[in-house]
């Protein structure tokens, strides 16, 4: 699979997502139909990737100072479900063919709405209140903040779901993502240019749970101060808010050439299981295994 998103990533921080696809029905009435149009539309997942990277590119150099999404389009990436015992086809949103799968019925996909607006609005809360407020202060005018306090009250007023279908990381993956995840969970692994453009994974919804749920039983009685344990009470929380029939991606991004193969949902799974039973050696190399795969990745970001 290539694409200009991939030549178009060259220089750029590596960015990772986790989603949550949902069914038709657990989105506000008025808003399916824009899905439905989405998943019906004649592009590719590649189209969708490369379409929202050159939106955010130029919403940086755009003039006026504003970096903010409008709220005019919204992108939407879809996934069949068809064939859910097998691979299961991805369509990006205005639409892919379901592979070999054959074209799959409204029953059959899942969508996840890009929601730029509530998204952007979240970081830029984030940034303001971190230790880079200050910073971020010279970089968005306050009057532009107001602006896009304006589109996310549009938005809430819309019907839109409040529910935030995207979690987005820079440089590296959090480890509490990976404890929803196991090494047989179906992927795909995207190539462009004798690269690995990214590889993306997925399991149901109650999967995930089940996973999460167990992590967070066991760390809370075998390393309570950990703080991947609150990492994972707030990803159990907001994974609860979705119906369950959804499904759970995590797309590791251009990342994925400097890890693939990843065993980090292994490690994950490991480190956890000693740290239950008092193994904590057999919790060390686990760590270990993850430091020397990972930190290496995150370094990158104050590298000059």
């Amino acid at each position: 699979m290539t694409g200009s998103i991939y030549r178009g990533q060259a220089g750029l921080p590596f960015s990772s997502a986790l989603r949550v696809y949902e069914p038709l029905h657990a989105f506000p009435e008025e808003q399916r139909e824009a899905l439905r149009k989405a998943a019906l539309s004649a592009s590719s997942r590649d189209a969708v990737e490369n379409a929202e990277l050159l939106a955010s590119l130029g919403r940086i150099t755009r003039e006026g100072g504003d970096p903010f999404p409008t709220g005019r389009t919204d992108l939407v990436r879809v996934r069949s479900v068809k064939n859910d015992a097998g691979a299961a086809a991805s369509k990006g949103a205005n639409a892919d063919s379901a592979g070999n799968a054959g074209p799959a019925s409204p029953e059959d996909l899942l969508y996840c709405p890009s929601q730029l607006v509530l998204r952007a609005g979240l970081a830029a809360n984030a940034l303001m209140e971190g230790i880079h407020g200050p910073l971020a202060q010279l970089l968005i005018p306050e009057e532009q903040l107001d602006k896009h306090q304006e589109r996310i009250n549009q938005v809430k007023a819309s019907g839109d779901t409040p529910r935030v279908h995207t979690r987005a990381s820079t440089w590296g993956i959090p480890f509490s993502w990976f404890s929803l995840f196991m090494e047989g969970d179906r992927q795909e692994v995207v190539e462009s240019q004798g690269k690995i453009a990214t590889v993306r994974v997925w399991t149901t919804l109650l999967e995930a749970l089940e996973r999460a749920r167990y992590a967070v039983a066991h760390l809370a009685l075998a390393a309570p101060d950990l703080d991947m344990l609150e990492e994972l009470a707030q990803l159990t929380a907001w994974l609860e808010r979705f119906d369950s029939g959804s499904v759970v991606e995590l797309d590791y991004g251009a990342v994925a050439d400097k890890v693939h193969p990843d065993d980090s949902p292994l490690d994950i799974r490991l480190g956890i299981e000693c740290l239950a039973e008092g193994d904590m050696t057999g919790a060390a190399a686990a760590y270990r295994r993850l430091a020397s795969r990972w930190i290496p990745i995150r370094q990158l970001a104050r590298a000059s």
